[in-house]
């Protein structure tokens, strides 16, 4: 199986604290990889480092064998690489359907010369993004909410207009941060379907950082550990849950009480 992502020694320092502190990791292409770990372990730094909103101290990063070390994440997007927050960050005033035509780059109507003499183009192009939306949002069983502002709807179709978006990109890799943080449990159900339904579909790779353990082994295989800034354990759940290292990590027990481990929040 190719890489789809190379993390080779990868270093963030903000002063004298180390987030992330010589982690490498590889990202195997069609793979849906959980990223888990205590707070405070590095997580989401490593996330912001690959998808170019932090530059790294030092380290790699490549994208099916290119170098994408600090590009800016305009540039990734263009790649296929794409981000999502654990806080969604959508425009509050617009429509569902308009926060997901929002996406593609290089519109038509962005340039000034063909407001002026390619309103047909503008036209055509505003009909297929407008029906391509349309069909996200169905796919995302929220096309009741295609004309809801988007700031109005909940916690959990905020995550799901997020993974729209990625959809209208037609993104290659997916970084999804924490995707059931104050999400139901029905709409986070809808939500891993979706991103099962995407990874065996469409090809997309993803990789999840989340808490809930029951989302991890429904999703996730296989799933890596951090701890420090480190990569600590690497394997299936079921593995990684019996790692006394990462145990350790979360609990300060070693193997004293294996199944708290899902209780601290893993």
């Amino acid at each position: 199986m190719s890489q789809m992502i190379v993390v080779e020694d990868v270093h963030k320092h903000f002063g004298g604290f180390h987030a992330v502190d010589g982690a490498s990791l590889e990202i195997a292409t069609g793979t849906i990889t959980g990223l888990i770990g205590p707070n405070g372990a590095g997580k989401t730094t490593l996330f912001n480092v690959i998808a170019g909103v932090l530059p790294p101290t030092s380290g790699r990063v490549t994208m099916q064998g290119e170098d994408i070390t600090g590009l800016p994440p305009h540039e990734l997007f263009h790649k296929g690489l794409l981000r999502t927050f654990q806080i969604a960050h959508e425009f509050h005033s617009m429509s569902c359907r308009e926060n997901l035509m929002m996406v593609p780059g290089d519109q038509v109507g962005e340039r000034l010369w063909d407001t002026w003499f390619g309103r047909k183009r503008i036209a055509d192009q505003e009909r297929a993004l407008r029906a391509k939306a349309d069909e996200v949002l169905e796919f995302l069983t929220i096309s009741h909410l295609a004309d809801h502002k988007a700031g109005q709807v909940s916690g959990g179709q905020k995550k799901l207009l997020e993974l729209g978006r990625t959809m209208m990109a037609d993104a290659r890799i997916v970084f999804l941060d924490e995707v059931g943080a104050g999400v139901n449990r029905t709409l986070l159900n809808t939500i891993g379907d979706a991103i099962i339904q995407l990874n065996k579909e469409r090809g997309y790779t993803f990789v999840v950082i989340e808490h809930d353990m029951d989302f991890i082994e429904k999703l996730c295989d296989p799933v890596i550990c951090m701890a420090e800034g480190k990569v600590l354990a690497e394997g299936t759940l079921a593995e990684i849950k019996a790692n006394e290292h990462v145990i350790e990590a979360y609990l300060g027990t070693g193997l004293k009480n294996k199944d708290q481990l899902e209780e601290a929040g893993a």
